[in-house]
């Protein structure tokens, strides 16, 4: 059964690893006949949670931005692909602002698959289980989240290292076998 995919791309660099990991789970799902989109979140004018709860009155962000998009296309979804590069042991500021902005919405983003990839200069998976730990504290507040996957681009610095690693072939197979 096709599968509805959405892949939020949190890389800061269009091309750069975590976002290329994103292309080759992309490449996966759409060779197995999934349904995809990417988001390149850099490309996006999402603002800053201002912590007004607006939406808590009326459902809706009060912020007029991109965001309005992206939160229904994360309700509309089977499967979720959460991506950032790795900032002082933590999500950066991309996907955190993505996060912090459904809020309005969060609770029906229920019922999802959810997989994570994250790309670090370090050299340790262990290294990157902090991140991992910050999407995990996302998807603890959605009803029937699953995580099926984590990918960790690990020794990856300059821009196309993670071309060398074991995790191009992990984010292709992972997508593939959706």
């Amino acid at each position: 059964m096709s599968k509805n995919i959405l892949v939020l791309s949190g890389s800061p660099r269009k091309g750069g690893n975590s976002d290329i990991l994103c292309n080759q789970f992309v490449m996966g799902a759409k060779e197995s006949g999934n349904k995809v989109e990417k988001i390149f979140i850099s490309n996006k004018k999402i603002g800053y949670c201002t912590g007004c709860y607006a939406c808590e009155k009326t459902g809706k962000c009060a912020q007029k931005d991109e965001m309005a998009d992206i939160l229904e296309k994360m309700i509309k979804a089977d499967v979720i692909v959460m991506a950032t590069p790795v900032y002082f042991y933590s999500l950066d500021a991309q996907i955190k602002t993505l996060i912090d902005r459904t809020v309005a919405r969060y609770t029906e983003i229920n019922n999802k698959e959810f997989y994570f990839i994250a790309t670090a200069a370090v050299n340790s998976k262990a290294a990157l289980e902090r991140t991992i730990e910050c999407f995990r504290g996302f998807t603890d507040c959605l009803e029937g989240a699953k995580e099926k996957g984590v990918i960790y681009g690990t020794g990856a610095w300059e821009k196309g290292d993670i071309k060398s690693s074991d995790a191009m072939k992990e984010a292709y197979e992972m997508g593939k076998n959706i």
